[in-house]
């Protein structure tokens, strides 16, 4: 992931503008999420290679067999992730190339962010702190573990695919918080799910079915 071209960063405003009016197209609603993507420069979250592919509405590879997703799949989480409350605590689980760390960082207080590749994270961690984004907290760990010293969560997103909830991140989630998670087999129909924890035990719902990179060592140290 590297700064993009003159080029690029001349017309990126413009670009993303055609981005956010194809969101709205599809369904996005909540003008928070919107107006935060409006000015992410997420060219800056892909390869230079790859940096005029920035603004279309497509997953693109970062390296390491991971992805950026696409920049609905973005919008669609942190809308579900924000929808009829204001978290303050956020974990998510897959930090990747950094672009959903960032767009949460300016909805939230503060957002805990743990990836798995050391590559990945050190480079991530580099870009996110260049651009001042200090209510990001990286650290390099088995997602599966979560950040239990940070616990609990108002909201914990999750974005990689795990072929079910794994207990260890449902325990760090604080009562009335939700986790948004795709859950199934890479080769398998994945279902995007919204899970809130009640006093009565956890409920759950579907949002749509997804495509996601697989959680990978699930429940391996």
């Amino acid at each position: 992931m590297n700064n993009a071209n003159a080029g690029i960063g001349m017309t990126s405003q413009r670009t993303r503008d055609r981005l956010i009016a194809r969101l709205r197209d599809k369904g996005i609603r909540d003008e928070r999420v919107l107006q935060a993507m409006s000015v992410l420069p997420r060219h800056l979250f892909v390869d230079e290679a790859l940096a005029s592919r920035a603004y279309e509405d497509d997953a693109l590879p970062i390296g390491y067999r991971q992805t950026i997703s696409q920049p609905y799949t973005v919008a669609r989480m942190t809308e579900a992730l924000l929808a009829d409350d204001e978290p303050q605590k956020i974990l998510e689980i897959g930090t990747g190339s950094g672009y959903q760390s960032a767009l949460l960082a300016a909805l939230v207080k503060d957002v805990y962010t743990v990836e798995r590749i050391p590559e990945l994270y050190q480079q991530t961690r580099k870009l996110l702190h260049s651009m001042n984004l200090h209510n990001v907290h990286c650290k390099l760990s088995d997602g599966t573990w979560g950040w239990e010293n940070y616990a609990p969560y108002d909201a914990i997103i999750v974005t990689a695919a795990a072929s079910q909830i794994p207990d260890s991140l449902t325990q760090q989630l604080a009562m009335g918080g939700r986790m948004i998670i795709p859950v199934g087999e890479q080769n398998d129909k994945q279902q995007l799910l919204t899970l809130t924890r009640t006093a009565a035990g956890f409920e759950k719902n579907k949002l749509e079915d997804v495509v996601f990179v697989p959680f990978v060592n699930e429940g391996k140290s």
